[in-house]
């Protein structure tokens, strides 16, 4: 009997492994391997969302490649991977593309991100308004004495994580309507490049996305954050205290904070899988809590039931 229980349990044990190792067809929301990619900007959201939703689901495995957006989308494409996080929604081109192939893919909205800018902790220029960035990324404007007379900073240079992010295609489309110069706009390859290289680099205006630096309980982030100072961005044509916001999560709901943009988990996975699966958890409360822990703001805001107890 024994020897029968022994068996049973290393049959079971192996049937699992072989599971486990990602037969497509055995899949199913919670189980299962599979591959997504995600604007690098948005990692840190999606790495806190892995990691809570691996710690649930066991039995789960994820190759997440972290890529500008326009890579991200080649790949979903190519049926690289059918799960990608991106700042927008597919054209109707593209979802026709998709529609021939008898694919209906799933676009949810997750969440409302900023883009953040950044200088060196040496800089006194913390104030900016969207016209004088319209103005220095299409030539403009190439010096911080343009902005504040009063700085010593010298010459500006933008710089931003990759000339295929969904950071500058949202600032090429919705602020500089088209036109961008190239004299004094440089592109790295990763938001965490830009940290490190404005915080050591004054006169240097950083572009990266608000989760890299706003979640508050994380010790990278907060590492992050006492490298640089973060601007403080207006609509005005005059900034001051009063009308300048930074991408604080209060500012992002009202689109208050000026350099705002919606996040889209894009599942076009055939049948529901564990791409399915992990779409759904995102959305959910327990993974919309995971973004407003990130420090950008959920789709949709987390509830709380309180009970109230009457002793009279």
């Amino acid at each position: 009997m024994m020897r029968i229980s022994l068996f049973l349990f290393l049959l079971v044990i192996a049937a699992g492994c072989r599971f486990f190792k990602g037969d497509p067809y055995r899949n199913t929301p919670t189980t299962g391997l599979a591959a997504i990619t995600t604007d690098e900007t948005f990692r840190p959201i999606i790495e806190s969302e892995l990691e809570v939703f691996k710690a649930i689901y066991g039995y789960t495995e994820f190759k997440a490649n972290y890529v500008p957006e326009v890579a991200a989308f080649n790949q979903l494409f190519n049926e690289q991977v059918q799960l990608i996080v991106a700042s927008r929604t597919l054209s109707k081109d593209e979802l026709a593309i998709f529609h021939q192939r008898k694919i209906f893919p799933r676009q949810t909205k997750i969440a409302v991100d900023a883009i953040a800018l950044i200088v060196s902790p040496k800089s006194s220029d913390t104030l900016i308004t969207v016209n004088q960035i319209r103005d220095i990324l299409t030539g403009k404007i190439t010096r911080w004495n343009q902005i504040n007379p009063l700085s010593k900073m010298g010459d500006i240079k933008a710089v931003f994580d990759n000339e295929k992010s969904s950071i500058i295609n949202f600032l090429v489309d919705s602020i500089c309507k088209g036109q961008l110069v190239k004299t004094n706009v440089f592109a790295l390859e990763y938001n965490r490049d830009v940290i490190e290289y404005t915080s050591s680099h004054p006169g240097v205006l950083g572009f990266i996305g608000a989760s890299w630096i706003s979640n508050d309980t994380d010790s990278l982030h907060l590492t992050f954050h006492k490298k640089i100072k973060v601007v403080s961005v207006s609509e005005n044509t005059r900034p001051d205290s009063e009308n300048s916001y930074k991408p604080y999560q209060a500012y992002m709901a009202d689109h208050i904070y000026p350099l705002t943009r919606d996040i889209y988990i894009i599942n076009a996975e055939p049948r529901n899988g564990l791409v399915t699966g992990f779409s759904s958890f995102v959305a959910s409360d327990k993974g919309q809590r995971i973004i407003l822990k990130s420090g950008v703001l959920p789709a949709i805001a987390p509830t709380r039931v309180i009970n109230i107890r009457k002793d009279f």
